[in-house]
């Protein structure tokens, strides 16, 4: 208790108010005040200020000193005042003339506003006459001087400019120097060798699970990891660790990107986001450093989530790839640096790292073993229940007509993933709005997926003969998809020029396809196959438009003979070297032999030149069929499946509505 009588001064306080008493040894004392500005800054700032000064004090030392003179023209001008006695004295340095007048003149002579001086100066021209010239200057008894060509400066001035570079030199190293000891690695170069990753906090996050749809095996794959972030001891009681990297890996547009931002949303953890190919720079060492970085803010702000998308820019296999220019020494430095980082986590610290790839077998083991990404999910597309669910949740804010059926859109897209689907929602309002629609209609819906399958119409106006022949062309691909046994059923033919294409001809599977057969497959090649040998048929002549198709047929074939196994002569055997599969080898050296890769070349031969006959009795057989599909062509340019199959005079293998 402290006496009435005890004159100390009070305790101080807090910054809770609480009183406290400020040990013997200092413990407790109020901190110190900080000096108003960073130290760093000020530094900064008189650097620069002697940087002003001492180029302000430079340009006065080599400026030329003396009252300036008037610059006249040698001849007529000097010529005549010399021939007048009016030129006191000269002197010359190569062939400039500066002298002084005897009386003050004023030049131009009827400029009001030029000062009259007796200083002049002149150019002699090389081709002039000097002889003539110093005789002319001897007999009006002209003063004559010389100056050397260069005039030596002073030495204040050869100072500055012998010294003063090599001084701003030594200073800015020094500065840079004292900034790298304050700021540790990379601080030398400021916010360079900083993290770029972008921070979401919390509070900002407003995705969850709600607005993850068509990938519930992922969503539940992650709901651990949601768990996990919530109550990280939970799961550390029993002697478990949770894994602290998780790898998405799918197709583009599968929704790896957002299904990791709902991850942070349902655990409420702060949110970084950034793109693998951001670590990289020209300086080796800036991705490591950057990589540091990014888990130090991190680990402050657990929980928290650290979402590296397109890893395999940094995370490729290391096998073969050694550089002798050093070239990748910077990737490696960066991947190795997030690896010690991962492995550094400790059990129950809510950090956990998401990685995003759509080419997981191109990235190093190294990042796949236990304890670093050991979590691996794969993001697929979204079966026709899945889509349906990503239309609800992309038309939530779009004002929907009564008659816009989801599922008929759903059973539409075989093959659309969660991108593709919200820009066909997006390209529907669009085209709604330029209508001058209340609602969103199905039309519109159709129209803008027409435009996404089959691309925009081109306002080019083609010739009848071109004409002509696309819409044979198109009737054969579209005849041979009626009639032949595992094709795709044909939605739409059309020969108004769409995207690089002079027509189309659209054709889906009823459900969706997760396996081809063999005769799926040779279907497929026979229906490519369809518009060039329609085009032989009725003009005796090929063309140009079948370039797309032949790239398509050939893709098939070979990926029928060298990956799935469809060859007798080759049988089930991978000859085809994919992207990752061959990096140990050399450039240009392959693991197949050459007899393998010719009796690819050979196999794949047969399979077309199988399709070609079989396509060429089809279309010679159904000739009548071929000229009624392509007349009903050219009269309407866009035929629908019932129109398509009515005109063909063939029943129609599905109602699914497309338009």
């Amino acid at each position: 208790m402290l006496n009435k009588a005890d004159t100390r001064r009070p305790m101080p306080r807090d910054d809770r108010g609480w009183r406290v008493a400020p040990a013997p040894d200092g413990r407790g004392m109020p901190d110190e005040p900080r000096p108003p500005g960073p130290l760093r800054r000020r530094g900064l700032l008189v650097f620069v200020v002697l940087l002003i000064a001492a180029n302000w004090v430079s340009l006065l030392a080599v400026r030329p000193a003396g009252p300036p003179r008037v610059n006249v023209p040698f001849n007529p001008y000097f010529l005549t005042q010399v021939q007048a006695d009016r030129v006191r004295s000269i002197s010359s340095r190569g062939d400039t003339i500066e002298g002084t007048f005897l009386v003050r003149v004023r030049y131009p002579a009827g400029n009001a506003q030029a000062t009259p001086t007796t200083l002049f100066s002149t150019e002699v021209p090389s081709f002039w006459n000097t002889t003539q010239l110093s005789a002319l200057l001897q007999a009006h008894h002209v003063q004559i001087n010389a100056r050397p060509a260069t005039q030596p400066a002073s030495v204040l001035a050869e100072l500055l400019l012998g010294f003063g570079p090599t001084l701003l030199l030594v200073g800015l190293f020094v500065l840079v120097a004292r900034r790298a000891a304050r700021g540790g690695s990379m601080g030398a170069l400021g916010n360079f060798g900083r993290s770029q990753a972008r921070r979401i906090n919390p509070e900002h996050i407003q995705v969850t699970f709600k607005d993850v749809a068509g990938i519930d095996e992922a969503r539940s794959e992650l709901t651990e990891i949601v768990d996990f972030l919530r109550d990280p001891g939970r799961y550390g009681r029993l002697g478990g660790r949770m894994p602290h990297g998780v790898l998405l890996s799918g197709a583009p547009g599968t929704g790896k990107t957002l299904l990791a931002r709902a991850v942070a949303g349902e655990a409420h953890a702060a949110f970084f986001s950034i793109s693998a190919s951001e670590f990289i720079e020209a300086i080796v060492g800036v991705g490591a450093s950057r990589v540091r970085d990014l888990f130090a803010k991190a680990k402050e702000a657990k929980p928290a989530i650290v979402f590296i998308d397109e890893l395999d820019a940094i995370g490729r296999s290391r096998n073969g790839h050694g550089s002798l220019t050093g070239a990748n020494d910077e990737r490696e430095q960066t991947l190795d640096q997030i690896l010690t980082e991962m492995d550094g986590f400790e059990s129950a610290e809510a950090v956990v790292v998401l990685g995003a790839t759509n080419r997981p077998d191109v990235l190093d083991a190294a990042l796949l073993r236990p304890g670093r990404f050991d979590r691996r999910v794969a993001v697929h597309a979204p079966d026709r229940n899945g889509r349906r669910q990503i239309l609800d949740v992309h038309t939530r804010s779009i004002s929907l007509a009564a008659g816009v059926d989801l599922d008929a859109l759903a059973a539409s897209t075989p093959g659309m993933v969660g991108a593709d689907l919200a820009n066909l929602a997006n390209e529907a309002a669009l085209l709604a709005a330029r209508r001058d629609r209340e609602s969103v209609q199905m039309a519109d819906f159709t129209d803008s997926l027409e435009k996404i399958m089959l691309g925009a119409p081109r306002g080019i106006l083609l010739s009848l003969a071109d004409r002509e022949r696309t819409a044979y062309h198109e009737a054969g691909h579209a005849l041979v998809g009626m009639l032949t046994p595992g094709a795709d059923p044909v939605r739409k033919v059309s020969i108004i020029p769409r995207g690089m294409a002079l027509g189309v001809t659209l054709a889906t599977p009823d459900a969706d396809r997760v396996s081809y057969s063999r005769e799926d497959l040779e279907a497929k090649l026979r229906v490519a196959l369809a518009g060039r040998v329609a085009e032989e048929l009725v003009y005796g002549t090929i063309s140009t438009g079948a370039e797309s198709d032949i790239k398509q047929l050939t893709a098939i074939a070979r990926q029928m003979v060298g990956s799935w196994g469809m060859s007798d002569a080759i049988g089930p055997v991978a000859v085809l070297s994919h992207d990752g599969a061959e990096q140990w080898l050399p450039p240009g050296v392959s693991d197949t032999s050459e007899a393998t890769r010719k009796l690819v070349d050979e196999e794949v031969r047969r399979l077309v030149d199988t399709a070609h006959v079989e396509v060429s009795e089809v279309l010679s057989d159904h000739r009548e069929q071929l000229e009624n599909l392509a007349k009903a062509l050219l009269v309407s340019e866009t035929l629908d499946a019932v129109d398509a199959y009515g005109a063909a005079g063939l029943p129609s293998r599905s109602a699914m509505p497309v338009s």
